[in-house]
């Protein structure tokens, strides 16, 4: 359609409560849109200030959610969650290995059968995932050559993807080396490849691209080797925390950070900083390939993280894992038809709603299993009076904790509210934060919290770790239990 029509062509949603599942049916539209998606990996909420396309594309032409979080703080677990909807213990993908997690377990448990993907394709999308996957895909669980149902496009390294370099693609079944050279650098092909997708006329059309900046070793392509030199990591209030007496064991027994270990988080979050110019390079250029094409009026474009990071927060020089914001709470920004340039969301949302809100974009149908919902009454600037107010974290550790060597933290599962955190360790160890006065987490208040209050936010949490489908949006929108004011503990008899 020549772009003159485009720009005529009205885009109309029904943002009413659909009768199933609590989630906003979709009126006849006359023609659907265009859906991108781009997902960082590890990156957390600060700096994008320091990415000029990133911060103009989407921070200032679309809108942000200042509470948005994911189900766990670990790559695949996350990223099964994305393409199913489904919290942690519904998947079932509880780690980033074998047996009990990575591909693997998303593979051998035929979750493959029914995705994001498949949905969008069944809708009529073209659709394309171009870089990361899941961990450890392939694998021994299929061939190097495996494309999933679902992807009409499929560009996804198959060995070395972390290093950027050196790295085998599977491209759409074919596998394809790539060396050293500067060309070679992996942000930059997916981004060529990703210009070239949505450059052609076959609409509509689905992409989620997943370049794996700022994971680390966070390479980085020649052209930035200068960027931010001497730039040192944030130091807020919980950079290497003074006082942990009253937290769980696992953290309180961490030690102070010591010179030798600030040098590092300082060279790491350079680094970071460094691959993060890839990315927002790709930004930039699938942008003006969408407004060259004349598509970019008529595209919905998503920008996330699947996790975020810690550099010296709660004394945690590095990694993830942990039910602290630092963990959980990730970007995510949308520009698009009828989308608020510079707006701003305050409500809870999660990665668990990304695939019910391309869903309802495209008019694709969604399985039971779903627990998400979609985002577009947000969007549209209406709050469904049902709306979450609570969002489950989950976390396991692996039988092998070789791939878990980030951080020790025991299993637990959390619940964060728009003011509390609330975590139960296996250990059977608590942390409550109230975040209206502690926003940095500083004050575990569960010692000195009466064990009522304690006991109803405990119930709040076995209601959405036995959720499954629908019921999780049921047990998700249950007000939170009022925290009383300071000093929180119940007053002994008598006085």
């Amino acid at each position: 359609m020549l772009n003159a029509a485009r720009k005529m062509v009205c885009l109309i949603l029904l943002l009413t409560l659909g009768a199933s599942g609590g989630l906003p049916a979709v009126a006849q539209v006359r023609e659907r849109p265009n859906i991108v998606f781009i997902l960082a990996d590890d990156l957390g909420v600060g700096d994008l200030e320091r990415f000029p396309n990133i911060w103009n594309e989407f921070i200032h032409a679309g809108t942000g959610f200042e509470n948005f979080f994911v189900p766990n703080s670990w790559c695949c677990p996350s990223r099964s969650s994305i393409l199913r909807s489904q919290y942690v213990h519904s998947h079932g993908v509880l780690t980033n290995t074998a047996p009990e997690g990575g591909f693997t377990r998303f593979h051998d448990s035929g979750l493959e059968r029914s995705t994001l993907g498949v949905w969008m394709k069944e809708a009529g999308y073209r659709t394309a995932l171009m870089g990361k996957y899941l961990n450890h895909y392939p694998g021994g669980a299929a061939p190097p050559t495996h494309v999933p149902p679902g992807w009409d496009e499929w560009h996804v390294p198959v060995r070395r993807l972390y290093e950027e370099y050196g790295y085998t693609l599977n491209e759409n079944g074919a596998l394809r080396d790539y060396g050293s050279a500067p060309g070679d650098y992996l942000t930059d092909v997916l981004s060529a490849k990703a210009n070239a997708f949505v450059s052609q006329d076959d609409e509509p059309f689905f992409l989620y691209l997943t370049p794996v900046a700022p994971h680390l070793p966070a390479n980085h392509a020649p052209r930035h080797h200068d960027a931010f030199a001497g730039i040192t990591a944030p130091r807020g209030p919980s950079f290497d925390q003074a006082d942990l007496s009253a937290e769980p064991a696992w953290l309180r027994s961490r030690k102070r950070l010591t010179d030798r270990a600030v040098e590092k988080i300082d060279r790491i979050y350079r680094d970071r900083l460094r691959a993060m110019l890839g990315l927002d390079d790709l930004v930039g250029a699938l942008v003006e390939s969408l407004r060259a094409a004349g598509k970019l009026e008529d595209t919905y474009l998503f920008f996330g993280s699947d996790n975020g990071f810690h550099l010296g927060e709660h004394r945690l020089a590095q990694g993830k894992t942990t039910p602290f914001d630092e963990s959980i709470r990730v970007p995510m920004f949308v520009r698009g038809p009828g989308i608020e340039a510079g707006g701003v969301i305050g409500e809870i949302g999660s990665t668990l709603d990304l695939a019910p809100t391309f869903a309802q974009l495209a008019g694709a149908g969604l399985p039971d299993f779903v627990e998400g919902r979609s985002l577009l009454p947000l969007l549209r600037g209406w709050t469904p009076a049902s709306w979450r107010r609570s969002v489950l974290v989950e976390f396991h550790r692996p039988a092998s904790d070789d791939s878990a060597r980030q951080t020790p933290v025991p299993p637990y599962a959390a619940m964060r509210t728009a003011r509390h955190t609330f975590v139960r360790y296996a250990t059977g160890e608590y942390q409550l934060y109230d975040l209206g006065s502690d926003p940095y987490q500083l004050r575990n208040l569960a010692g000195r919290t009466d064990p009522a209050v304690l006991a109803e936010f405990d119930r709040r949490l076995d209601a959405l770790t036995a959720c499954s489908g629908a019921t999780c949006r049921a047990a998700d929108s249950l007000p939170p239990p009022d925290l009383p004011a300071p000093p929180y503990r119940r007053k002994a008899a008598g006085r």
